[in-house]
């Protein structure tokens, strides 16, 4: 066992171990909620379900046991990708979602004085098409959208529906998530994504992204035995997060400088001589034209603009040197280059860039592109084709250097009347995407807004209708198709009978919108029937997927060494694009500085998830909340020095204010912050007051940050922003 072995004290020590078991309930412990639901005879009556569990976009496999109707306790799937025998706290937490009594339980239509009545499923799909139909007349089809969080049906439904209207307006939260990374990369190697083999690698540096925080549980045990194994895992943060009892070292770092960083040490590697040069001479184009900028980018240029050391930057480099090719970025999320930044899609280009001269693609302890299967063809007598839609979605033409269509964008199309239509499915897009205050207004100038969800949200208190679908427990679902070392096939089938009757599942919603809308004709099949094709066109069957849950299809696995085939336009490595040049950015990377600097006395604002919550499809599940409500999990983290330049100590309340929003709240002073920016969780204040667990606890860090879309990419930039603090009482 190597020095970094982690004990079970160190391990619990970890966020994610100490909130998977206080999660559970009642911070007892398994055992203790175990016992506390048991069903007396429940041996008789025990019922294996295999399903997918909702409280992140994961979606990691586990075994339902139920009895009497009653879930006992859930375990994790061994054969599922992400779970690996295991849930996170979240998992265990969401299940409480189904008996909620914050349950939207019938179809809601707003009235002339704004107030939601009840409603009769028939007169929700007739209102709903009649209004839709005179958009369409009027507006066309083109000004008809749907935004979604999609899960294994709502991925299949959704599109088709709307595919069937006419319409290429889809969108997700990839603004809010994933936007600009993703759009960095394919700039450079024609991929989206990548994976680091954490586990098998020497060195990995994560920037801004914290497996302990944003769990899936196969990621952070990768990442407990790459650090046992003793790896070298490097976190480069403005905040110590959650991660660090399985780093080597944290890093701080001056939010959105991470650019600056990784341009630096990319001169080191390549000044040095330290760099793959037979990868990437057989690799890579423009890579002259990218050194001669990047040569100047050195260690001390560096320090100066991240706050980072330059001999800090010259060792990291080195280290990176003598871990390669078992070394990478890693691809990260959200946080820092996942959309948060004006620079965030060429912060994303330096860091595929830097991978590069690693040489690390597919290579073991490198960073990876694995396998997704695809589903074959399906028989067109029963799966009618929906006719193929020639348009483009609306705002692509405004952002090419993404890879998805972009729903801020179509939220600026509502705010300018040019989209007169938007769904919602599964997503709240006003208080998780951008400003809530802009986005609502978005809404409100929209003609029909209808939203499909399980409670009352931000995004439903501006929609005309609600429809109330039955929660991810009380519904079966498509087969999930899921990428990885391994691909597979997992299965969310029905763990409890309906709570409420008259909510409904979405393929049902979409079908039956689908009939109103008089496009039915694409939705003549049942959910089961459509689930038993796609795993017949691939040569399995729905019965094989319910008896085990995940299938693992060995024949399709990654191997390590294999050739990746980029897919730019010259199928090189791309160290300079012109495709750039038409939003201002250069051919090579350029450093470039966030658009909002705080002045002296304003700090920026970062945000970020919890081990306990995700976002704020969490928040108002009671178990849950009661350990944010416990454990005080909404102050505000700031840096002594910062607490002491404003006079206050920990626990003492602040006043946080922009000229967006002002609001109070509770500061945890810690040395885990740098004194460049202030922390606060992302997904709490809720102002829904339907929602009773989780109304108006904390802030949201979203009501201070101004809408804006970084240009090209299309990230939402959500930490450009700068807030001042005082002492509440001073």
């Amino acid at each position: 066992m190597s020095e970094n072995a982690l004990t079970r004290r160190s391990f619990l020590a970890g966020t994610a171990g100490v909130a998977s078991l206080a999660a559970v309930g009642g911070f007892a412990g398994f055992n203790a909620w175990e016992n506390a639901q048991a069903v007396e005879g429940a041996e008789k009556d025990l019922r294996l379900v295999h399903s997918l569990c909702n409280g992140c976009s994961s979606k990691c496999g586990f075994t339902a046991y139920t009895s009497k109707g009653k879930l006992l306790k859930q375990i994790g799937d061994l054969a599922h990708n992400d779970a690996q025998g295991k849930l996170c706290a979240r998992g265990y937490g969401f299940a409480n979602i189904a008996f909620s009594k914050d349950r939207l339980t019938d179809p809601l239509k707003r009235n002339d004085k704004g107030q939601f009545e009840k409603i009769s499923w028939d007169q929700a799909y007739a209102e709903i098409a009649d209004k839709l139909k005179e958009i369409i007349d009027g507006s066309g089809v083109e000004s008809v959208a749907l935004v979604h969080d999609p899960r294994p049906s709502g991925s299949y439904y959704g599109p088709r529906f709307m595919n069937a209207l006419g319409s290429a307006n889809i969108y997700t939260h990839g603004a809010a998530c994933y936007a600009s990374r993703k759009g960095g990369f394919k700039q450079v190697l024609g991929y989206g994504d990548w994976t680091s083999d954490v586990e098998n690698s020497k060195m990995t540096m994560f920037i801004g992204r914290s497996y302990a925080d944003g769990i899936k549980p196969s990621q952070l045990m990768s990442l407990q035995r790459a650090h046992e194994n003793g790896s070298k895992i490097v976190l480069v943060d403005p905040r110590c997060n959650n991660t660090r009892p399985f780093a080597t070292e944290w890093v701080p770092i001056k939010p959105g400088t991470d650019m600056a960083l990784v341009l630096a040490m990319s001169c080191e590697l390549v000044r040095t001589g330290n760099y793959d040069k037979d990868y990437v001479e057989a690799n890579v184009e423009g890579f002259d034209q990218w050194w001669d900028y990047t040569r100047t980018c050195t260690p001390e240029w560096a320090e100066e603009i991240t706050g980072v050391p330059a001999d800090t930057i010259c060792r990291l480099a080195a280290d990176f040197a003598e871990a390669a090719p078992a070394a990478s970025i890693e691809a990260s999320w959200r946080a820092a280059f996942g959309c948060m930044y004006t620079n965030s899609g060429e912060t994303a280009r330096t860091v595929a860039i830097f991978n590069t001269l690693l040489g690390c693609w597919n290579q073991k302890g490198g960073a990876i592109f694995t396998p997704k299967p695809k589903w074959g063809d399906l028989d067109k007598s029963k799966f009618k084709s929906v006719p193929k839609v020639e348009a483009k979605p609306y705002g692509n033409s405004e952002l090419k250097l993404g890879t998805e269509s972009n729903c801020l964008m179509a939220a600026e199309g509502a705010r300018k009347g040019d989209l007169k239509a938007m769904f919602f499915y599964n997503s709240n897009m006003v208080a998780g995407y951008q400003n809530p205050k802009y986005l609502g207004e978005c809404l409100d100038n929209l003609d029909l807004c209808v939203v499909i969800d399980v409670q009352m949200s931000e995004t439903a208190q501006h929609a005309h209708y609600i429809l109330p679908e039955c929660s991810y427990l009380e519904r079966a679902e498509a087969p999930q198709l899921n990428g990885g070392m391994i691909p597979s096939i997992s299965l969310r089938d029905q763990v409890l009978d309906v709570i409420h009757p008259n909510t409904r599942s979405c393929d049902k919603i979409y079908t039956e919108l689908a009939e109103a809308c008089g496009v039915g004709e694409y939705f003549q099949f049942t959910l089961e029937e459509l689930s038993d094709a796609q795993l017949k066109s691939i040569g399995r069957s729905l019965d094989e997927l319910r008896r085990v849950g995940t299938i693992n299809l060995h024949d399709q696995a990654f191997k390590y060494g294999t050739k990746p085939k980029f897919s730019t336009d010259s199928g090189k490595i791309k160290f300079c694009n012109d495709a750039v040049l038409e939003y201002g950015y250069s051919a090579a990377p350029h450093w470039a500085e966030p658009s909002v600097a705080p002045n002296t006395d304003e700090y920026r604002l970062i945000a970020g998830k919890q081990s306990v919550q995700s976002h704020n499809q969490t928040v108002n599940v009671g178990t849950l909340m009661d350990i944010s409500k416990e454990y005080g999990l909404e102050r505000l983290w700031i840096n002594p020095a910062v607490a002491e330049k404003i006079g206050v100590k920990d626990g003492d309340t602040v006043e946080m204010s922009n000229a967006l929003h002002t609001g109070k709240i509770k500061v945890k002073v810690t040395e885990r912050m740098s004194p460049w920016a202030v922390y606060m969780p992302s997904h709490y204040g809720c102002s829904v007051k339907e929602q009773t667990n989780a109304y108006n606890f904390g802030l949201r860090a979203m009501d201070f940050t101004e809408f804006r879309i970084e240009p090209g990419y299309g990230g939402s930039c959500n930490h450009e922003n700068s807030v001042k603090l005082k002492k509440v009482n001073a």
